[in-house]
């Protein structure tokens, strides 16, 4: 007999870019398919990071540095023709990072392997974005990675429009691909433009997705104003947190990461919303998106937050 969802650990996989964020403070390593691993595993399940780096000292770098984050590298792909991906950040006076991505670089080469298809069907649940598409090659072997989960599996859809890197059509293909999407106050009404939509409501914009792409959940972030949740018969809004931000490097893929993990749970929509922000409240509390909680691990650092 299986153990409750509640009490099983899931395998939850993190499926895209993985590079090292270049922040006035110093490199850190970042892509939220490893930082979404990394908060997944300090909320109980089991975070893979998959993704591809350079045969480079970067990419032995981050290697290491998954190690030290207790996540594996054994699904991190070597290149030996493109460098490790790096993205120079600038942050804001208000703490909001400012991106400047390289290209091309190893993770625009994710390559569909015997190991990664092992991977998919086993997986719980998949995380995947927009950013890591922006190439052919990735584009493909994500989409293979996504048709080979199982049908029960969570598809997660993180929106990130970053610069130019996406297209009406891979931001459409992905949402059909999906069980959730997740996307920003900003993203939502860049996307009912793309999809030529009429200008409505945050809710009723978010609710036009639900329906039409037949997802489970559309999660809508606000910043630090909380966040919109709605499935197809309840609808769920937080006010967020207030806390002293460090940076809001990585409090977006926290937030995802205790989505799916509430999710995966079988949790209430104020549940998992309030949990939800509880997270990504923590992180951007923080400097960087994988920070080390005290003594009481993370049940007590986010006890903290009020």
């Amino acid at each position: 007999m299986s153990p409750a969802p509640e009490l099983r650990r899931h395998t939850v996989v993190g499926l895209g870019e993985l590079l090292w964020d270049l922040l006035p403070s110093g490199k850190q390593l970042g892509g939220a398919p490893a930082n979404f691993a990394y908060i997944t595993n300090l909320l109980g399940d089991t975070g893979i990071p998959a993704s591809r780096v350079g045969h480079d000292s970067r990419g032995d770098e981050a290697i290491q540095h998954l190690a030290r984050l207790g996540l594996s590298a054994a699904f991190v792909q070597r290149d030996p023709i493109h460098p490790t991906g790096t993205v120079k950040v600038d942050v804001d006076k208000a703490g909001q990072p400012i991106f400047d991505i390289s290209e091309p670089v190893a993770w625009d080469f994710l390559e569909w392997t015997p190991a990664w298809r092992q991977l998919a069907q086993e997986a719980d649940a998949v995380c995947f974005g927009s950013l890591a598409q922006r190439s052919v090659p990735s584009r493909v072997t994500i989409r293979s990675f996504l048709e080979a989960t199982r049908p029960e599996a969570v598809r997660i859809f993180d929106v990130n429009l970053r610069q130019k890197f996406y297209t009406a059509q891979v931001l459409a293909e992905s949402m059909k691909l999906a069980t959730i999407v997740k996307l920003n106050h900003e993203e939502l009404p860049k996307i009912m433009r793309l999809n030529e939509w009429e200008n409505v409501s945050e809710t009723d914009a978010a609710r036009r997705l639900l329906l039409s792409y037949d997802l489970k959940l559309v999660c809508v972030t606000r910043g630090n104003g909380g966040s919109l949740v709605i499935s197809s018969d309840e609808c769920s809004e937080h006010a967020g947190y207030k806390v002293k931000v460090a940076d809001t490097v990585g409090a977006g893929d926290a937030f995802t990461a205790a989505l799916v993990n509430g999710y995966l749970r079988g949790t209430s929509l104020a549940q998992i919303n309030e949990m939800a922000n509880r997270t990504g409240a923590w992180v951007a509390g923080q400097s960087g998106a994988t920070p080390t909680p005290g003594l009481g691990g993370l049940p007590q650092a986010l006890a903290e937050i009020a």
